[in-house]
């Protein structure tokens, strides 16, 4: 369930895509299907602190992928994971949460205190953080006010745009360079279009690129609940 933005849903595409073909062999890609949505009017309601509709658009969309035979769902975003309760109410497939999958990785490199790069709702809102903290045990750091307002900024006007600017980069690098300084061991770039800006030599620590993680991790369940070679 993607198109929030399109642009990082491209690469979960390419990616749960190579990973089938490097784990299966010959010609072998992913079977799935697709609902990506129209992000423009759910910007809106984001902005607009209109949860509950944007609950309902998507679990009408994910009802759509469960009636066309999906057996997992993956949600391609981290902020909409704020409905993800909406959503696993309207379905009886499993949702792949993207912070479990991240909190596993995050706990297998050994790891206790994170900071968080992520859209203001991520950053802020306890539907994240809580599940990190509480599900895995960790320490999660996020940036200063006017930093948070910075990294939210440059993915609605740029990176969902298909924009990725030097300056803005240099300005992310310094941000992640600041949470370090506060201690912590790895970063999690807690929004799916920030690993189109950022990689590992961006950071002094672990970059942890939840859209990376989240795709791979469903190849692994998928792969996993068929049964087939990995």
């Amino acid at each position: 369930l993607g198109g929030m933005s399109w642009e990082s849903t491209v690469s979960y595409y390419q990616t749960i895509n190579r990973l089938v073909a490097q784990r299966l062999g010959g010609l072998h890609s992913a079977s799935l299907v697709m609902v990506s949505v129209d992000f423009g009017p759910l910007e809106v309601l984001l902005r607009e602190g209109r949860w509950e509709e944007v609950g309902a658009s998507l679990a009408a969309a994910a009802r759509t992928l469960e009636g066309a035979g999906a057996d997992l769902l993956v949600l391609c975003t981290n902020t909409m994971h704020n409905v993800a309760p909406r959503i696993e109410a309207a379905v009886k497939v499993p949702l792949l949460h993207i912070a479990d999958a991240t909190g596993e990785r995050i706990g297998s490199a050994g790891l206790e205190r994170v900071g968080l790069l992520g859209t203001s709702f991520t950053m802020e809102e306890p539907f994240y953080r809580s599940r990190l903290e509480e599900g895995f045990g960790l320490e999660v750091l996020v940036p200063d006010e006017a930093e948070r307002a910075e990294v939210h900024r440059i993915i609605f006007e740029e990176l969902c745009r298909g924009e990725s600017l030097e300056a803005s980069r240099d300005r992310y690098r310094e941000i992640v360079s600041a949470l370090v300084g506060r201690g912590a061991e790895g970063v999690i770039l807690g929004c799916t279009e920030i690993g189109l800006l950022l990689s590992a030599a961006d950071a002094s620590v672990e970059l942890f690129d939840t859209a990376a993680i989240h795709a791979e991790a469903a190849v692994d369940r998928a792969l996993s609940k068929e049964g087939r070679s990995r």
